[in-house]
């Protein structure tokens, strides 16, 4: 009798809660965000029972409390529950439910969509590949965004506990790579440019024979005018990179950095070659000193590279190259094959010929080079009838290869810049900005200049100068950017980009 009982009770147990189930997977929920309504089924927000959507099926047992945990808002007569969100995003976000995941629609902000993501408790596995790769390239706008406002913010903030000569390093620091930082700066900038400028004039001038001066043994050297100039700009060189170098907050980091590698370059065959003028007569031949310094003096092309460091068009183009190291291997892959292919040919149908001028394979590969890349310098050509007929095969095939990789790379090119000049403007708003809230907030007043911003008290707690971090989220600013600090914050103008 006891052992029906069990099985009685089971049988209802079970049989509430298939019937239970079954309500659920029945029961509508109304769903009202942004002022959009939507009606949704228990059977469908059950299949990810983590999300937010899936939580409100039974937060109506758990009273206002779980209720309002969970939403804005709720009608009771309705039985519709309010959500002040992104209706376009939620749109997006609904369709794990029914698809298995989550696309993000064009217009939408890639970090703004995470947020939403992150409320309706969705998570980012649901995205798409081609929608995480949008919100990759977002992260490091903002995290390019936060760097630059932060080297910003660096140099405006005076740190009292650093002592006399830290703070002298990082003037000079600042002088020498900083143009936009003073009037100074700026001056001294353009010199170096013009200074650059004139020296590779000079490499270039001291070559004309008419230039040229007689020595003791008859042979012909660079004017003793121009080769005074060439040493004052040599010897301005070597100052601002030994100031550079005194200054940099990373020895090690600022050795290894490519374009100071191209700056010793430039300076490093002056004293080498005055090194072997005077001392290397001892020990070798004049000759082959003579030869030594000649070589050297070749390596003085380098400096003409140091202008990149002066210009940003320099940098953009070097950027675009190396983004470009796909289109470009695939350029070198079809004029590699081209130029084997046509020189073969070539090489083949000439052989006819008595008076042919494709005397190997290896030979034609320059007559394959010149003509795949429409140079064209005539000291090799076919005779035959084919022979030509290859030639303009090879030279139209050459046109094809070298234009289609050429987009992309100026696709990369425009795009990169662009890019910049966004970050810049970007950055240059937000410390405008920031300016005026902290300037606000620290005076007691609503705005604020950049003398006020220098006057701004010191955070008592330390003696590190103000306070940016603490300023910023006092002010609740729209501006404040969360890459600054690990603390959270609220949804931000840089991460809604609306």
């Amino acid at each position: 009798m006891l052992r029906m009982t069990m099985v009685n009770w089971k049988w209802r147990c079970s049989k509430r809660s298939r019937s239970e189930s079954a309500l659920m997977a029945q029961m509508e929920i109304g769903v009202n965000v942004g002022g959009v309504r939507q009606v949704l089924y228990g059977d469908l927000l059950s299949q990810y029972p983590e999300t937010r959507l899936a939580e409100l099926i039974n937060c109506l047992a758990g009273g206002y409390d779980t209720i309002f945990s969970l939403c804005d808002d709720y009608d009771p007569g309705k039985r519709e529950f309010y959500f002040d969100r992104d209706p376009d995003a939620f749109k997006c976000v609904i369709e794990v439910y029914y698809f298995g995941e989550v696309h993000m629609k064009k217009g939408i902000c890639p970090i703004c969509f995470k947020n939403e993501m992150d409320f309706w408790k969705v998570d980012l596995k649901f995205l798409d590949d081609c929608c995480k790769s949008h919100l990759s390239e977002k992260r490091e706008e903002l995290e390019e965004i936060a760097r630059r406002v932060q080297l910003i913010l660096d140099d405006l903030g005076v740190d009292a506990a650093e002592g006399r000569w830290r703070r002298c390093q990082k003037c000079v620091w600042k002088f020498l790579e900083k143009p936009e930082s003073s009037c100074p700066a700026r001056v001294v900038a353009v010199l170096s440019f013009l200074l650059i400028l004139v020296s590779s004039v000079v490499m270039c001038v001291g070559t004309i024979p008419e230039l040229q001066v007689l020595d003791a043994e008859g042979n012909r050297v660079e004017h003793p005018t121009l080769e005074n100039v060439e040493t004052a700009c040599i010897g301005w060189f070597t100052l601002e990179y030994l100031l550079r170098l005194f200054a940099s907050p990373n020895k090690l980091h600022f050795a290894l950095s490519f374009m100071n590698i191209v700056d010793v370059l430039a300076i490093l065959p002056f004293y080498v070659s005055l090194t072997l003028t005077h001392l290397g007569a001892r020990m070798m031949e004049l000759t082959n000193v003579q030869q030594a310094v000649q070589a050297l003096r070749i390596m003085r092309i380098a400096r003409i590279f140091k202008l990149a460091r002066h210009s940003s068009g320099l940098q953009t183009l070097t950027y675009a190259l190396k983004r470009s190291f796909k289109e470009l291997g695939l350029l070198l892959m079809y004029l590699a094959v081209g130029i084997f292919v046509f020189s073969a040919l070539g090489y083949t149908m000439e052989q006819s010929h008595p008076e042919t001028l494709f005397k190997s394979i290896p030979q034609s590969f320059w007559w394959a080079i010149i003509t795949m890349t429409t140079v064209g310098y005539g000291d090799i050509y076919p005779k035959t009838t084919l022979g030509k007929l290859n030639a303009a095969i090879s030279f139209l095939c050459g046109v094809i290869a070298i234009a289609l990789p050429i987009h992309p790379i100026i696709n990369n090119f425009v795009r990169y810049y662009n890019k910049q000049r966004v970050l810049e403007t970007a950055a240059k708003h937000e410390l405008e900005l920031m300016e005026l809230n902290s300037s606000g907030v620290g005076e007691g007043k609503a705005g604020g200049s950049r003398a006020d911003l220098d006057t701004v008290p010191p955070d008592p707690a330390g003696m590190e100068g103000p306070s940016w971090s603490s300023r910023l989220k006092l002010s609740h600013s729209d501006t404040f950017i969360p890459l600054l600090t690990e603390e959270k914050h609220h949804r931000t103008r840089l991460q809604s980009c609306k």
